[in-house]
């Protein structure tokens, strides 16, 4: 994480910077995108995931951007992520520069940026950006999500979204194209009559979010950065993002390997229950 302690970032201050941290986004999107996938470099991280020449520049970009936006917030990015826990703060941002890498590397328009605003532990804004789509969803929490169109690098104009009431039966259940698990499976198995749909990278927030789909579940390990920006958009859409335990999520850059166990994003809180 860089930067100090850094000041609070409430809803108000985001509400002013919100349009100056979609274009941000939309930046970073355009510096993957001018990456040749056939040709780019690609290498390894200690987890065994894979980072590329895309990771890399949407990285700078953000970094860049937030440093002349908000100098004083510290910013914790998947690919600057430090070995020890940083000390900690009112107000930082989590970043995934490039969200679905793998969807990335096997030429799949499925991956996104994540950008979320965390303050006191909880994902306060969120803007999430597929820029293969040409696509952004954004929510801040208390002032409501949409979602925008990005044509020839200029964003256009917002529609507003909002999560679905449950329906009794045919639950639309939002799974990942690259990441499976024994407790998610079980989980989608309690529902005979849902109805898989297949995505990568945080698109599945996204679904959600808009009413595409009912909840997303992922009931093994992520990462604080994987999930943020999707619990903030998802929550100003109306919906809820929890453990299988109905517990709030806490995001502080502070866990051990800023690990989420596990999550599920409701669209309907009154759908809300354990697996």
């Amino acid at each position: 994480m860089t930067g100090g302690a850094g000041p609070t970032v409430d809803r108000a201050m985001a509400t002013t910077l919100i349009e100056e941290l979609t274009d941000i986004v939309v930046h970073a999107g355009a510096a993957i995108l001018a990456i040749d996938r056939r040709a780019m470099t690609m290498d390894g991280k200690s987890d065994g995931s894979p980072v590329t020449a895309a990771d890399l520049a949407a990285d700078r970009v953000i970094a860049d951007g937030l440093a002349r936006l908000l100098p004083d917030v510290p910013v914790l990015s998947e690919e600057r992520a430090p070995p020890a826990a940083p000390a900690r703060t009112s107000s930082f941002f989590l970043i995934d520069p490039l969200d679905g890498t793998k969807e990335f590397i096997a030429g799949r328009d499925e991956f996104t940026v994540n950008l979320a605003l965390v303050t006191d532990g909880v994902p306060l804004l969120g803007i999430i950006g597929a820029p293969a789509l040409g696509l952004i969803w954004r929510g801040l929490v208390g002032g409501g999500a949409e979602r925008l169109e990005i044509r020839e690098g200029a964003v256009s104009a917002a529609t507003p979204i909002r999560t679905r009431r449950a329906p009794e039966r045919g639950r639309i259940i939002a799974v990942s194209r690259s990441h499976a698990d024994n407790r998610t499976e079980a989980f989608i198995a309690d529902w005979p009559d849902a109805v898989r749909q297949v995505a990568g990278s945080a698109l599945k927030f996204c679904r959600v979010a808009e009413g595409a789909a009912d909840v997303y579940p992922r009931l093994a390990p992520t990462r604080e950065w994987d999930v943020a920006a999707g619990h903030a958009v998802v929550t100003a859409a109306g919906g809820k993002v929890v453990t299988s335990s109905g517990a709030e999520l806490r995001f502080d850059g502070r866990g051990e390997d800023f690990l989420v166990p596990e999550f599920l994003a409701w669209g309907d809180p009154a759908a809300v229950r354990r697996p």
